[in-house]
């Protein structure tokens, strides 16, 4: 695959775009999301963060993410 090679998945219920071959910590980065101060649902599954830099992101996963803020969550 090339670094110029798209892919779709579904964040938080929308369709979005991001290169294809990143891992999990790389796509949120992309996103505009600071790796540490998210929780993830991938594909369904909550996923241990130890384990975001083995998990490639792929065409038509689906990403659940909600951002903690002071005090609490806050779905983003």
């Amino acid at each position: 695959m090339s670094a110029a090679e798209m892919i779709a998945v579904l964040l938080n219920g929308e369709q979005r775009s991001c290169p294809a071959g990143l891992d999990l910590e790389a796509a949120l980065r992309h996103f505009g999301y600071e790796p540490r101060l998210v929780v993830v649902e991938f594909n369904g599954a909550i996923l241990p963060r130890a384990h975001w830099p083995d998990q490639l992101v792929r065409e038509a996963d689906g990403l659940e993410v909600v951002t903690i803020v002071g005090g609490g969550f806050l779905e983003s």
